[in-house]
Order: C-alpha cells, then sequence, then structure tokens
C-alpha cells in the first residue's frame, strides 16, 4: 500500500513540475510571466483600432474611431453615461486585468470637503473609497477638492471624473498601499504637498497612525492591477506618479503630464529585488511643457513605453538603474534646444561596463530636434524577437493617438501653479449637497450592478494551494509509516 502511495507521490510532483518552476522563477505572485505576450497584444489592439478607422469615414464620428483602443472602446457608444463600467473592459497592457469597482454599486460623490480623516463624512470622496465593497466612484457636480491629508484608497475602487470637472489637490493626494484593483480616471491632480502624522481611516473598521507622506500626486505601494487613465497632472512635490515596493501589473495610459521636476518613479531602491517583478505599460501619454526628467526613471522590472508623445525634458526623458528592461516603441522624442541633453536615455549612476548588457531597445521610434536613444543588450533577445512579431504603430499617427491626452474638453496645459485658500470648497452646483452628515450611506449609492464576481485563481495560487495539499500529504504518509518512507523511496528512484 506505502509502494502505490510512493508511486502516485512521484508521478503528481513529476506533473506539475512545468507549473511549479514556473510559479518559482516569478519575482511577484502577479506578475505576468511572458511580457512579450502582453506587449504583442497591446499592439495587435493598435493596429486593429487604427484599421477600423481607416476602413470608416471618420468625418462623421471623428471623436469616436480615434485610432485609440481605450477611446475607441467606449467613446462609440453615444449612451456610455448609463454604462460606466463598460471603461472596466477597455484596459490594455500589464494593468489590463485592473477592474476597479466593476460590478459594484454607483457611489455619487455629492460633498467637496475632507474635515475629518479619521471620520469621513458619508458623500465625500474619502468616505467612498475607503468601503470594503467594490464600487464605480462618480461625481455629481464640478468639484475642487482640496485633501487635508493622503487620500487611502481601498481595493476594487474606480474614481470616474467623466461628465464632470475633478480636482484633487492638497496635502498627500492619492494613495495605493497594499491593494489591488483601482482604476483612476478622467481627474486632475495637482498642487499635492507632504503631509501626515496623523490618524487617517483606510476602511471602514481601520484606523491607523500615518507618518509624513511625500507629496506624490499617485503612490502606488506594494500594489497590483492599477489603471490610470486621462487625467491631467502637475505641480506636485515629489513624483506624480510613483509605483514601488513589489507593485506590478500597471497601465499609465492618455494622461497629459506638465509643470514637473521628477515625474514618474519605477521602482524603490536599486537594492530592492521583488521590484524585478514589476511590469508597466506607459502609452498614449503626452509628456508637455516644463518636465525636466523622470518619464519614467525605472529599477528592475520590465517597462513598456509605447506611442508616447514627448515635447520637452531638461535633463533626460528615460533613465535606470538596477538593470530594467526598457522596451520603447513608437514614440516621437522631441530633444531640447541644449545641445547637452539631446539624449532620450539616461544610466543613473552606472558605468557603461555595467550597463552594455541591459536590455534597452528602440523600435520605430522617431527622434526630433536632434533626440537620440542610446540602445544596449546583445542584439534581440528571445523576448524581444517574439514582442516584435507585430510591428508597433509608427510615431508618425502619434498626434492622433494621443489627441485627446489628458481630462476630456481641459486646457491641454497648465500653466501656472493654481492653489487655494483654506477652508472648504465646493462644488459649482448648488445641489451638491455639501455639509451633510448623519445621513444613510444608501444616500450616496446609486443602482447595483451586480454582487462582484470573485476573482479567478492565478496560476501561482493555484500552485501554492496544490503545494499545500502535497505537504499534508507527506506529513501524513511520514507520520504513520514512520521511517518505512524513505527506505520505499530510496527502493522507487
Amino acid at each position: 500500500m506505502l509502494s502505490a502511495i510512493c508511486i502516485l507521490l512521484f508521478c503528481f510532483l513529476i506533473s506539475f513540475f512545468p507549473l511549479i518552476t514556473t510559479s518559482l522563477n516569478l519575482t511577484l505572485p502577479y506578475q505576468h510571466p511572458y511580457p512579450e505576450a502582453v506587449v504583442q497584444e497591446l499592439q495587435r489592439r493598435v493596429n486593429e483600432s487604427i484599421s477600423r478607422r481607416q476602413l470608416l469615414d471618420t468625418t462623421i464620428n471623428a471623436q469616436c474611431q480615434t485610432g485609440n483602443p481605450i477611446d475607441d472602446c467606449w467613446r462609440c457608444d453615444p449612451n456610455w453615461a448609463s454604462n460606466r463600467q463598460r471603461l472596466a473592459d477597455c484596459a490594455i497592457g500589464f494593468g489590463q486585468g485592473a477592474i476597479g469597482g466593476r460590478n459594484g454599486k454607483i457611489y455619487i460623490v455629492t460633498d467637496s470637503s475632507d474635515r475629518d480623516t479619521a471620520n469621513p463624512t458619508p458623500g465625500t470622496l474619502r468616505h467612498a473609497v475607503i468601503q470594503d465593497e467594490p464600487l464605480w466612484i462618480i461625481f455629481s457636480a464640478d468639484m475642487f477638492i482640496k485633501l487635508k491629508h493622503e487620500l487611502i484608497v481601498n481595493s476594487y475602487k474606480t474614481i470616474d471624473g467623466r461628465g464632470t470637472k475633478v480636482h484633487i489637490t492638497g496635502n498627500g493626494c492619492i494613495t495605493l498601499q497594499y491593494i489591488s484593483n483601482v482604476i483612476i480616471h478622467n481627474v486632475h491632480i495637482y498642487n499635492c504637498r507632504p503631509s501626515g502624522n496623523t490618524n487617517i481611516r483606510s476602511t471602514p473598521t481601520h484606523v491607523g497612525h500615518r507618518g509624513r507622506s511625500d507629496g506624490d500626486g499617485i503612490s502606488i505601494f506594494g500594489s497590483r492591477n492599477i489603471w490610470i487613465d486621462h487625467c491631467a497632472l502637475s505641480h506636485c512635490t515629489d513624483g506624480l506618479i510613483d509605483a514601488i515596493m513589489g507593485s506590478t501589473a500597471i497601465t499609465i495610459s492618455n494622461n497629459y503630464f506638465t509643470h514637473h521636476d521628477e515625474v514618474m518613479l519605477l521602482g524603490h531602491d536599486d537594492r530592492y529585488l521583488p521590484d524585478s517583478g514589476m511590469q508597466v505599460t506607459i502609452a498614449f501619454n503626452h509628456f508637455g511643457v516644463g518636465l525636466v526628467q523622470r518619464m519614467p526613471r525605472c529599477r528592475r522590472g520590465y517597462i513598456h513605453v509605447v506611442n508616447n508623445d514627448f515635447t520637452e525634458w531638461q535633463m533626460y526623458a528615460i533613465g535606470g538603474s538596477a538593470n530594467p528592461t526598457i522596451n520603447s516603441q513608437g514614440n516621437r522624442y522631441m530633444a531640447p534646444v541644449d545641445p547637452n541633453a539631446k539624449e532620450v536615455t539616461k544610466r543613473v549612476e552606472t558605468d557603461e561596463g555595467e550597463w552594455s548588457d541591459w536590455n534597452w531597445r528602440s523600435d520605430g521610434d522617431v527622434m526630433v530636434n536632434g533626440a537620440f536613444f542610446v540602445p544596449s543588450g546583445e542584439g534581440l533577445s528571445n523576448q524581444y524577437a517574439k514582442a516584435s512579431s507585430v510591428e508597433p504603430k509608427s510615431a508618425v499617427l502619434i498626434d492622433q493617438l494621443t489627441l485627446n491626452a489628458g481630462v476630456f474638453g481641459a486646457p491641454r496645459d497648465n500653466s501656472i501653479s493654481i492653489s487655494y485658500g483654506g477652508g472648504t470648497t465646493t462644488g459649482a452646483s448648488g445641489s451638491g449637497g455639501v455639509g451633510s452628515t448623519g445621513g444613510s450611506d444608501s444616500d450616496f449609492f446609486g443602482m447595483i450592478f451586480g454582487s462582484g464576481a470573485a476573482e479567478k485563481l492565478s496560476p501561482s495560487t493555484i500552485t501554492t494551494i496544490l503545494l499545500s495539499h502535497l505537504i499534508i500529504l507527506v506529513l501524513y504518509i511520514t507520520t504513520n509509516h514512520g521511517g518505512q518512507l524513505s527506505l520505499q523511496l530510496l527502493h522507487l528512484l
């Protein structure tokens, strides 16, 4: 009997060996094992949208068929406002799995105040984002939301500013820490300053003391499945968007970046090994006036920079250290007048002897005004050979693909830093309900789209479950049969 059990155990191990090794080779549990497949799928979707645009009479519906696969996915529906959650199906790249608050209730923000970070007022953005259930958050009117301290967002939330003008500014700004599945769409984020050393509620049941924040526009910390789309970001103390501490599965698309020094940091520290599993797609963004560096600055990971418009930098556009993979495809790089700042790339505090093997590639990029990209690595790796089987769309289409970058209908450039004085800022409409307290939460929730489907198990999760059962089986056999087990195994081998 024992021999039969051991044989079954040995066969079990052999049959699942490929799955186990794939999992163990991944740095992060939710890292995609084949990043080139994600790159190829993104390129296919861009090509498909461009081809559809060329086939249709775009003079009839120019706002719809732009060739941008994200926008064309939902804007072609004239009744998109009645089916807002359709947006969750439109993400591309590494963050395409971000479902936000899909299948959850609609939460309508009616109060733009932020008086109490430990006990948020129902109807405020802070009250909405800390809830445990999936929520699709929209706004009753145009709003200027001046944060008292950092806004800590819970998992499965969508902040959807479409149809209104939503400005988020003040202290701390938006923090995504140890969470998953968040979509931030069509909002202005600017003038974010450090703050903290106070109590902030992060869920309905937890209030914790927070130290001093960095003053990022959006801080992504140990989180996954994040999609930031059609936002306008500028004038923050630290980064406009920073993703660190093992964050992965992120897409940053269709945003408009202006007036900032250190735009985007991807990776915590050169010595922080989990960031090797960071995977980020940066697509269809406009990097505009007043930017200096870090578009992005990468540590480790796989960064796909595709079909963006880089119109200004003062030091460099893309930098990195600790051997990140940089896949630059179909971008337009316009160098500054300064003859000493023409290079797109910068290896930060690293000797050429060390970075010569890093896999940095430029494929189909257009260089303007003397811009140049310094590639590295030993030719096309298998990874890039597969990815390039579907060519990226040429940078000559950048104007069309980034036509609507930023907040829809908003000015394309915030040329000055905007600040607001103390006190409560309110929505433009008198119906905002500002200052309402003591009301039932149901006053701010709209229709229910579903109960929220359970998340599918990833291969790594399945592997963990299988290994757990295997360990239990081994312990059982060892406990019941003692030393006979080793003899039986030796005999089998």
